[in-house]
């Protein structure tokens, strides 16, 4: 290595929140193969080692205290070696902040806070921290570097961009805890490209990989020279250790590297559900899944995932057919079954539904039948899913997407009832190209053509279909980006075509159906707005048209 190289590993792990000896043991792995290297600076992922985020966990004093005593027994394993990995630091008032360490030689030499708290979105750090007040300068092997952690680098009127001490520094280091949503990369390298431009620094990016509740997050760090050439990128969607000499002052380094290999929207969005799904079940110690399936294409994409997720041998399909099961839905989630090689348990639930209907008897006599009877075939089919996980141990899978939750077009205590509710932010219209997507991938296609031929159908009555009650599905999709991922009104998604009288409906439909979400499984997010975390809508309120 040249003298005028620094050279770095971006050590980009999973982490868990509140494990702190297996954060521990991931940050000392990737310390050694960082020395192994010969590198002089190994970088860690915000909040390394309590996991992001802690959330209320930060109101426990044992759990500060903990993730301090962890920060202390790292230091003795940095000798020869400059490392800087995130956790939360307390000062002599109890104010707790969101802080990077430097370590080098074995020593603790400095301790950085965060300067700007996201409180938008997904983000709620101003409940918990105070925000820093000073830059975050430090010298490694005589090199001038400068540390910042994720948002410092969002904000435009970051001490980061106004204070010129930070400017033309060897080396920029943000260490990140950025969730995934569709389009993210783009926007982050779009920002460090700028930032290494604006700063005249290089810039090292150390993004978390890993599932956590509702969020993913997606890797993808980067190294980003002066001039605004990425000349290193980790892997998306996994764990990845990369060392890269980085060029100081005047020196040569690697080439800028081709953005070779980028990764399309549906197969983004694929990984994210695939990462988000094994991480939720592994990290909360589950062995097995059960997953409901229909023989539609919900349950087929939600089942492919979970396998490809966490292996067949993890995967337990089950199929419940009532009177208006079709012959070709029953066929199709045998053959889907069969297809990944998972097994399928059968529950034919058309005697428990009479038992229903003959204890209701007496009391809906002089009442037509409706939606009631409908959902109590769901209702039915929940109640045996999550007896079996009760019995077994194993986590439900739910199968409803974005578009059904969205307009409540989904029971409570039926098709709702489960664990985690992998495509909960997934439009039907994205449902549809993922199972094409990953179809494409494999030979022998495991989803069945049928299934992505067959108009979509809850065979709650007979010859029923969604489009008797919902709009074509890429009309209500393209409704829902504008009124909850844009948050546009009424009047505004009334003039882009789509009639006021069909707007109205659907918006009055998904703010009713707040309290049905409110009530839902966590999910993965992949959208820039997620039920849930993201959006946030009281139960209680007037209607849209007043708002």
């Amino acid at each position: 290595m040249k003298k005028n190289n620094l050279r770095v590993t971006l050590a980009q792990i999973n982490t868990t929140v509140g494990d702190f000896e297996g954060n521990r043991e991931k940050v000392l792995k990737a310390i050694e193969i960082a020395k192994a290297g010969r590198a002089d600076l190994a970088v860690f992922p915000e909040l390394t080692l309590t996991g992001y985020p802690p959330e209320d966990l930060l109101f426990k004093e044992k759990f500060v205290t903990e993730n301090l005593q962890t920060l202390g027994s790292i230091a003795p394993h940095t000798r020869g070696l400059g490392v800087i990995l995130g956790f939360v630091d307390r000062d002599k008032k109890g104010r707790l902040y969101n802080a990077a360490a430097v370590f080098s030689d074995g020593k603790h030499r400095l301790s950085y806070h965060k300067l700007e708290l996201p409180n938008y979105g997904v983000f709620d750090e101003k409940r918990y921290f105070s925000a820093g007040v000073s830059n975050g300068l430090f010298q490694l092997n005589g090199k001038r570097c400068g540390l910042t952690i994720c948002e410092d680098i969002w904000q435009k009127d970051s001490l980061v961009y106004r204070n010129r001490a930070v400017r033309r520094t060897d080396l920029l280091v943000n260490i990140s805890a950025s969730p995934y949503h569709r389009g993210k990369q783009k926007e982050r390298e779009a920002l460090l490209q700028g930032l290494a431009r604006k700063t005249r620094s290089n810039v090292v990016y150390l993004n978390l990989i890993g599932g956590q509740d509702e969020l993913v997050f997606d890797g993808g760090s980067l190294v980003v020279t002066r001039d605004g050439k990425v000349i290193a990128r980790a892997k998306r969607f996994e764990e990845d250790v990369v060392t890269v000499d980085i060029p100081i002052g005047n020196g040569d380094g690697p080439s800028p590297q081709k953005r070779r290999g980028l990764l399309s929207d549906d197969a983004e969005i694929y990984s994210a559900l695939r990462l988000g799904t094994r991480d939720y079940v592994r990290k909360n110690e589950f062995k097995k899944v059960l997953v409901g399936l229909s023989g539609g294409i919900d349950s087929a994409l939600v089942a492919r995932i979970a396998v490809d997720a966490l292996g067949s041998h993890n995967v337990i399909g089950v199929t419940m057919p009532s009177r208006y099961t079709s012959r070709g839905t029953y066929r199709d989630a045998k053959q889907l079954a069969s297809n990944l090689g998972i097994p399928c348990l059968e529950f034919k639930i058309d005697g428990i539904f009479r038992k229903y209907l003959e204890a209701l008897k007496r009391v809906f006599r002089a009442l037509r039948m409706d939606s009631t009877e409908e959902n109590l075939q769901a209702r039915i089919r929940g109640t045996l899913l999550m007896a079996l996980s009760n019995k077994f141990g194993y986590l439900v899978l739910t199968t409803g997407n974005k578009s059904e939750l969205a307009t409540g077009y989904c029971t409570l205590y039926g098709d709702m009832a489960g664990g985690f509710a992998v495509i909960k932010d997934v439009p039907k219209t994205r449902v549809f190209r993922l199972a094409k997507y990953r179809n494409g991938l494999e030979p022998k296609r495991s989803i069945p053509e049928s299934v992505l031929r067959r108009p979509p159908t809850a065979e709650l009555k007979p010859h029923q279909k969604d489009q008797d009650t919902l709009p074509p599905y890429p009309l209500l999709d393209r409704f829902l980006e504008l009124y909850v991922e844009q948050d546009l009104s009424v009047e505004a998604i009334s003039r882009r075509g789509i009639p006021r009288a069909l707007v109205n409906r659907l918006a009055r439909s998904v703010d009713l159906n707040e309290y049905k979400r409110r009530q839902s499984p966590p999910g993965v997010k992949i959208t820039p707005k997620a039920f849930g975390r993201d959006r946030r809508m009281p139960i209680t309120r007037a209607c849209p048209q007043k708002i």
